[in-house]
């Protein structure tokens, strides 16, 4: 699969909307954008970020996990230029969503996280570990989900920081690659 190709013909996070949303898609994003962020700690966390992250989304308009998630990658990428994302739209490319599935399914939002090279270096999606949890606890205990909005979701600031480690961890590989920091000199 050449990722560098899938990204550069990805689209930025509001044309992706634009292009493959609905009114209401948009309406729910733009709410979910509101209701996640980052917190001044985490935002100066990113912002030192010093490798670029060339970031691949394949993501659905339509799909509520995106909704919850894709608005928190907007918001490292506004911490960082350096964290570039690119979306792409699951059911516009086959070829795409059969790469990346999970478990056999085309589940989303998949994103893969490349150096400046475009050369892979994480892959994750469909959701993170802290929504897991909490999805078996509501699940697969006594209890059941609420259906409650991501504002009152407190699950989300943790998610929000799940996503700020995935990239941190990123970063790291990338400043600690050995071919890298030879380019770079340092």
């Amino acid at each position: 699969m050449n990722f560098k190709t899938k990204f550069e013909s990805g689209l930025l996070y509001e044309d992706f909307l634009q292009q493959y949303g609905s009114d209401s898609d948009r309406q729910k994003w733009a709410a979910a954008h509101t209701a996640v962020g980052l917190t001044a700690e985490q935002a100066s966390l990113v912002s030192s970020f010093t490798r670029e992250m060339k970031v691949l989304v394949m993501a659905g308009a339509w799909c509520g996990d995106c909704v919850s998630q894709c608005p928190i990658f907007d918001h490292l990428t506004s911490a960082n230029a350096k964290i570039e994302f690119r979306y792409v739209d699951r059911d516009a490319d086959p070829e795409l969503a059969a790469e990346l599935k999970i478990c056999g399914g085309s589940r989303v939002p998949q994103i893969v996280i490349m150096s400046e090279d475009f050369l892979p270096v994480a892959r994750e999606g469909d959701r993170t570990l802290s929504r897991y949890r909490q999805m078996a606890a509501d699940q697969l205990g006594a209890a059941c989900p609420t259906g409650l909005g991501l504002d009152a979701d407190p699950t989300t600031a943790i998610v929000v920081q799940d996503w700020v480690d995935i990239f941190e961890r990123t970063q790291l590989i990338l400043r600690l690659s050995p071919s890298l920091r030879k380019k770079h000199n340092d």
